[in-house]
C-alpha cells in the first residue's frame, strides 16, 4: 500500500482531522448528554417522553445554525482562504461547547436554563457549519493526482473518533458515578474537557498553509464578492443535488447513535453502559466502511461508491427496528455495527464528491451549504421522527426513515450523474 502521499502531507491531514474529530466530539457530547439528562434538567414536563422529545428538539435546533454558519464561513472561506476560516469555526465550536459545561438547570433559573442552552446549541452548530466544508477543501485541495478520494476521506474519520472520544468517556463516568451524581454533575465534565481538546486543534490548524488551489484561483482573478449569491445564480442543480445526497449518512447516524441511545435505555430498557458499549464496537464499522470506500472511490468513482451506499441504505432501514427491539445483544450489535458500516460507504466519498461538484471560487460555500442542509433533512428530523414512528407503530418500524433516506439520497445523485 502506497502511503507516500499520505506522509509528505501528514501535517495537513492531521490539521484535517483533528479538527474534525474536536468538533465532532464536541457535538456528539451534547447529542450523548441530550439522550441520557437534558430531558429531566432543563425541560419540565409530566412525562418522560415529552421531555425527551423537546430534549431533541434543542439537539435538532444546531443543525438549523449549519446552514447559516456555512453561508458565513464559506463567505470568508472563499474569499480570505481556507486555514483562518476553520481557526474561527474551531474557536466558535469550542467556547460554545465550554459555556454548556457552567449552565444552570431549570430548577435552578426556570424557563432561563432552556433558553440558555438553546443559544449554546446554536453556537455549536453555526461553528460546525463552516467546518466540515473547510476540513474536506482542506484535505482534497491538497490532494495528488489520483488521490482525491483517499485524502477526502481522513476528515470524515473524525466523526468515528470525535464519536469514541465523547460516548468514551461517558461509558466511565457512567461507570464511575451513580446516577443521581451523574445528573447532578458528572455529565459537566465531558463540555470542560472539550478545552484541551479545542487548544489541541487550534495548535494544529494555526501551524499550515493555505490550500495551493485557493492560492492560484486568487493569483488569477479577484475572489467572488458574494459567494452565497453566485452558488445560487450559477450553481443551483448541483446544490439541490448535494443537499438530498447527504441525507442518507445523517440519518444514518443520528438513528445508530442518539435515537438507538435515547430509545434503547428508557422504551427498551437496557442498561446504558452495555448499550454505550455496543455503540463503541460499532463505530468502528463505521470507521472501516469510510476507509473502503475511500480507495474503493479513487479506483472507481465517488459516485459509484455513493449509489451503491444508498441501496445498502434502503436494504438496512427494514431491518434496523427490529433489530435494535429484539432484545439480543448480538442482534442490537449486527444492526448498529451494519448500519453504521453503510452510513461509511455514503459519508466517506463525500468529501471528494461534494467539493467536486462546485468550482473553486465559490467551493467552500458550496460545499458547506449542501452538506449542512442536508443535514437538517437527515439529521435534525431523525431522532424526532424515529421517536415519533417508534410511539405509534413500535420500534419496528423506525427503520422505515432509513429507507426513505436513501431513496432521497439516491434522487439527488441522480441529478448529477452526467458529471460522475
Amino acid at each position: 500500500m502506497d502511503l507516500g502521499p499520505y506522509h509528505a502531507h501528514r501535517r495537513i491531514l492531521t490539521a484535517s482531522l483533528v479538527g474534525t474529530a474536536v468538533e465532532f466530539y464536541d457535538f456528539y457530547i451534547y447529542g450523548t448528554a441530550a439522550a441520557l439528562v437534558f430531558g429531566p434538567l432543563f425541560f419540565p414536563s409530566e412525562s418522560p417522553s415529552a421531555q425527551l422529545m423537546l430534549s431533541f428538539m434543542s439537539f435538532g435546533l444546531a443543525f438549523f445554525a449549519r446552514p447559516v454558519g456555512a453561508i458565513v464561513f464559506g463567505h470568508f472561506g472563499d474569499r480570505i482562504g481556507r486555514k483562518s476560516t476553520l481557526v474561527a469555526s474551531l474557536m466558535l465550536m469550542g467556547v460554545s461547547t465550554l459555556l454548556i459545561a457552567f449552565l444552570p438547570t431549570y430548577a435552578m433559573v426556570g424557563w432561563v436554563a432552556p433558553l440558555l442552552l438553546c443559544v449554546l446549541r446554536f453556537g455549536q452548530g453555526f461553528g460546525l457549519g463552516g467546518e466540515w466544508g473547510g476540513a474536506a477543501l482542506l484535505a482534497v485541495e491538497n490532494a495528488p493526482p489520483g488521490w482525491r478520494a483517499r485524502f477526502g476521506m481522513v476528515p470524515q474519520l473524525g466523526a468515528p473518533v470525535g464519536f469514541i472520544a465523547a460516548n468514551g468517556l461517558f461509558l466511565l463516568l457512567g461507570l464511575w458515578l451513580g446516577d443521581s451524581d451523574f445528573a447532578a454533575w458528572g455529565w459537566r465534565i465531558p463540555f470542560l474537557l472539550s478545552a484541551v481538546l479545542v487548544g489541541l486543534g487550534l495548535w494544529v490548524r494555526l501551524k499550515i498553509g493555505e490550500t495551493p488551489a485557493f492560492a492560484e484561483a486568487l493569483e488569477a482573478d479577484r475572489p467572488v464578492s458574494v459567494p452565497i449569491g453566485e452558488l445560487l445564480k450559477r450553481h443551483l442543480l448541483p446544490t439541490l443535488a448535494g443537499t438530498f445526497a447527504v441525507v442518507a449518512c445523517f440519518a444514518i447516524f443520528y438513528l445508530s447513535t442518539s435515537f438507538a441511545l435515547a430509545h434503547g435505555t428508557t422504551t427498551l430498557g437496557y442498561p446504558k453502559e452495555q448499550f454505550l458499549l455496543i455503540q463503541l464496537g460499532a463505530i468502528l464499522f463505521m470507521a472501516g466502511g469510510i476507509i473502503f470506500a475511500g480507495y474503493w472511490s479513487d479506483a472507481a468513482s465517488p459516485q459509484k461508491v455513493l449509489t451503491w451506499g444508498c441501496g445498502a441504505t434502503i436494504l438496512v432501514g427494514f431491518l434496523f427496528g427490529p433489530a435494535l427491539a429484539s432484545q439480543s445483544w448480538g442482534l442490537v450489535f449486527a444492526g448498529l455495527a451494519s448500519a453504521l458500516f453503510v452510513m461509511g460507504l455514503v459519508y466517506g466519498p463525500l468529501g471528494a464528491w461534494l467539493t467536486g461538484l462546485f468550482p473553486v471560487e465559490v467551493r467552500y460555500t458550496g460545499a458547506s451549504m449542501t452538506f449542512n442542509a442536508g443535514g437538517i433533512l437527515g439529521g435534525a428530523a431523525a431522532p424526532i421522527v424515529a421517536q415519533a414512528l417508534g410511539d405509534w407503530r413500535g420500534t419496528a418500524a423506525v427503520g422505515l426513515y432509513l429507507a426513505l433516506a436513501g431513496v432521497v439520497s439516491w434522487l439527488g445523485l441522480l441529478m448529477v450523474r452526467a458529471r460522475a
